[in-house]
């Protein structure tokens, strides 16, 4: 097991976490490692890209099904030369 010390920890700080700890019935060193692991073994969240928030705010309303039109024949391009 490895050993972190934690300097210039502000007071107030300090203060919070012995608070905690005390009400968690865990000492202030135990309550430091529980919120590290639990801060540290969470999943980050990411940030959805654009068609993911889309997608979820209109799920609700249901999805849109469009035509697609036809193929055209490709047309020849034009003639510029004089």
């Amino acid at each position: 097991m490895a050993t972190l010390t934690i300097r210039r920890l502000d007071d107030a700080l300090k203060a919070r976490l012995r608070v905690r700890a005390a009400r968690q019935g865990r000492s202030m060193e135990e309550e430091a490692r529980h919120i590290l692991k639990a801060g540290l073994t969470e999943e980050p969240m990411r940030r959805p890209n654009l068609a993911e928030s889309i997608r979820r705010r209109m799920a609700p309303v249901g999805g849109i099904e469009l035509s697609i039109p036809p193929r055209e024949p490709v047309r020849k391009p034009p003639r510029l030369a004089k």
